[in-house]
């Protein structure tokens, strides 16, 4: 039940997210609202000798007002750690920025994301994290990422913060995570 209120709760914030560019664009008389869009959002890889992370997560944001911004984001991540497991993660995310000064972005992302783990049972039952994983698993993560960073025309470099991290979902190494975003 309480899952339920919370998905209910999470969809009506997401709809209200992506309506309002539309409300205020309407508002304006909405002749200029495609000149307010901006392009961009995030990449990122990670290897090492047993390990491969690879992120593309391109988003579009409607900027209301040089203070103001909101938008919409897709996310594709692959993970492979060792050959114990692979990872397909999928997904979308609405965005809030708020620049009170150009060099300063704060920011709130509300992601959701599909979880395809799938674990080589060959090996046997294996740790990852503390945790004992020995089947595949395929499950919904939500995350909700509290940002602040510094911004130079285009790009920003900054810290967020996921505030319903669980390290057992094996999604994010950590509740903590730097980014650079850029938007044209």
């Amino acid at each position: 039940m309480k899952t339920g209120i919370f998905n209910f709760l999470t969809k009506c914030v997401l709809i209200t997210l992506f309506l309002s560019p539309f409300a205020t664009a309407k508002a304006q008389g909405g002749g200029d609202f495609w000149s307010h869009l901006r392009f961009g959002g995030m990449a990122g890889a990670a290897f090492s000798n047993n390990y491969t992370d690879v992120t593309v997560a391109p988003s579009v944001l409607y900027q209301a007002n040089e203070y103001v911004g909101v938008g919409v984001g897709l996310q594709g991540t692959y993970v492979e750690y060792d050959h114990f497991y692979e990872s397909y993660i999928y997904g979308a995310s609405l965005i809030g920025i708020l620049s009170p000064i150009p060099e300063v972005q704060l920011s709130a992302e509300l992601e959701q994301l599909r979880v395809n783990f799938d674990y080589n049972e060959r090996l046997g039952t294996s740790i990852i994290n503390g945790y004992e994983v020995s089947n595949d698993r395929n499950f919904w993560n939500t995350a909700l990422f509290l940002g602040a960073g510094y911004s130079s025309r285009n790009l920003t470099i900054g810290l967020r913060y996921n505030v319903l991290f669980r390290e057992r979902d094996f999604v994010y190494s950590d509740a903590l995570m730097p980014f650079v975003r850029v938007y044209f």
